[in-house]
């Protein structure tokens, strides 16, 4: 039995197409593979936004997300303490700009943590190893052109992904 076989899979399903989204699976797939397991990632319809050689258009916004927590990385402090999705009413988010300033404020929220651009962290994935397919079905029926993305992807269907993939355990994002 190879290594490779007897690595435990951590298969992650990824089908949304924003910032948030996006880290999230790529947070996952880096921590899995750094603690030596092999790791898919499946991308599906609004999850190819992350294959893609330029991810400026990730980005993100809490229209219809009451659950985001949004603060603002500047100010005073009282300031910075404040929930701008609990304060202010979701028809604030569609006005022209506001997904700029979230997606803005949310980057600038993750480089004070510290954390990588979410290229770089892309980046990483593939360095530890990380496999992203793409959904063949998904791929066509969007429209999406293969020299927009990252070479390292295979282009697969569910059905190949689901005869790979570990019958018990997978994360759906």
């Amino acid at each position: 039995m190879n290594q490779e076989s007897s690595q435990e899979l951590v298969s992650i399903i990824h089908t949304k197409g924003t910032l948030d989204w996006a880290y999230s699976t790529l947070i996952l797939a880096s921590t899995a593979a750094a603690m030596g397991k092999r790791v898919e990632v499946f991308c599906s319809f609004y999850g190819m936004k992350c294959l893609y050689k330029d991810m400026s258009e990730l980005k993100i916004s809490p229209l219809a997300n009451p659950a985001m927590i949004l603060k603002s990385p500047v100010g005073p402090k009282w300031f910075r303490k404040l929930d701008w999705n609990k304060v202010l009413p979701q028809i604030v988010w569609v006005f022209p700009g506001m997904l700029y300033l979230v997606t803005y404020a949310f980057k600038m929220k993750m480089k004070r943590q510290n954390q990588l651009p979410i290229e770089e962290l892309r980046d990483l994935c593939l360095e530890l190893g990380v496999k992203f397919t793409a959904c063949s079905m998904a791929f066509e029926v969007l429209g999406i052109d293969e020299k927009d993305l990252i070479a390292e992807v295979e282009i697969a269907g569910a059905a190949t992904y689901f005869a790979e993939s570990p019958s018990s355990q997978s994360l759906f994002i």
